[in-house]
């Protein structure tokens, strides 16, 4: 069979199998698409087809971008990777390694032994973590008021780490302090630096922090899976008055624009005549292991909105300064050295420099790493590399 026909086809059986009740897919090489796809509806019962050009929130997978920005500061001189980052932002430099908790349930902290860099923060080995895989932070939350991350305030990034920065992978804050970083140094925000410097110049026009009206008009709506495995509609949406823009996940797009963000990485830095990272930026920085001999580990789920989520469990995994790297062939038979990640609501790419392709597929569902949206995903890669060989 041909690739559209089998990926048209574990789509439609994936929707109609109860997997997602949404979801789009696409394929890319270095040149354009490959392949793109979708099945079911933008919203359960809507009628609504999901299509290409849908808009989604791609929650994590918004860090890639803020990732590449800071980058970018690098090489322009704005940004050191190594030099402490509360150079650039003092608050950084106040937060303490959590050490417990006092009798009144407040926590305790001391000192790090190393100040955080940028490095440190692109690679999640700063020691800031999520309260969703963390119950620790949970409890200094309520203990200090502090607010879920999801919510753009900045109090929320005042979270204590957990860890001595450079000791340990840890996912969780890190990327939106470098997102702050990046506002401090170009005088923008996160969003109009992003404009500037990635969408415009790549053509990524229906990307945004702000869900424009012409957005808003494709916009899918969110799902929950409930007890009895069926979804329902889940009102959801990222503040549209946020106090900062979260460079961990705060963004909406269409899997097209995120193609060409993956096609630019594929093509070490440039897409169609404009350049935004030299190549070698691309080949040391987003591609090689920032984390030494630490290795990315299992989110173990705090909140139902997530289960526990590791991808390819049994294989080593490290991170560059923007993605994943797993170490080994992954049993859908995408190579060592590809990069990937994914977002909140169920949405997945994957770049693999050495076949010269990009996958991505998304849907707007909670929880996180549900099992059988994972399988879907499988089912989708494998369907990739079996059909082109």
């Amino acid at each position: 069979m041909t690739l559209k026909t089998t990926l048209d086809t574990i789509l439609a059986e994936g929707v109609a199998s109860g997997q997602a009740p949404g979801v789009v897919a696409l394929v890319a090489d270095r040149d354009g698409l490959v392949y793109e796809g979708a099945a079911g509806e933008r919203q359960l019962g809507s009628g609504v087809a999901m299509t290409s050009d849908t808009v989604l929130w791609i929650a994590s997978m918004t860090k890639a971008l803020t990732s590449v920005a800071a980058v970018q500061c690098v090489e322009r001189g704005l940004l050191d990777l190594d030099a402490p980052a509360a150079r650039v932002l003092p608050a950084i430099g106040e937060l303490g390694v959590l050490t417990g908790f006092d009798a009144e349930g407040r926590p305790t902290t001391r000192p790090p032994r190393r100040p955080i860099t940028l490095r440190h923060l692109l690679s999640h080995s700063s020691g800031c973590s999520y309260e969703i895989w963390n119950p620790d932070m949970q409890k200094v939350q309520a203990a200090l008021d502090i607010p879920g991350v999801i919510g753009c305030q900045l109090k929320a990034l005042t979270l204590p780490l957990v860890a001595d920065p450079g000791e340990r992978w840890e996912y969780g804050v890190g990327i939106d302090w470098a997102g702050r970083m990046v506002e401090t140094v170009s005088g923008l925000t996160l969003g109009e630096f992003m404009r500037q410097n990635l969408w415009e110049p790549l053509g990524m026009g229906n990307t945004g922090f702000r869900i424009t009206p012409s957005m808003r008009e494709r916009l899918a709506g969110v799902h929950l899976r409930g007890e009895d495995g069926a979804f329902a509609p889940f009102p959801f949406e990222i503040t549209q008055e946020p106090e900062f823009h979260m460079g961990g996940g705060g963004l909406y797009s269409t899997m097209g624009d995120y193609a060409r963000f993956m096609r630019m990485v594929l093509n070490l830095g440039q897409l169609d005549g404009a350049r935004v990272l030299r190549p070698e930026t691309v080949t040391t920085h987003l591609s090689l292991n920032q984390i030494g001999n630490a290795r990315v580990s299992l989110l173990k789920a705090a909140i139902p909105l997530t289960a526990d989520a590791e991808f390819f469990p049994g294989l080593a995994k490290r991170w560059s300064l923007a993605f994943q790297i797993n170490e080994q062939q992954a049993p859908t038979g995408r190579p060592a050295g590809s990069l990937s990640w994914a977002g909140l609501a169920n949405s997945f790419f994957w770049i693999d420099p050495h076949t010269g392709i990009a996958g991505l597929l998304a849907t707007q569902t909670f929880p996180f790493a549900d099992a059988r949206v994972m399988a879907l995903l499988e089912r989708f890669e494998k369907g990739v590399y079996d059909t082109l060989g």
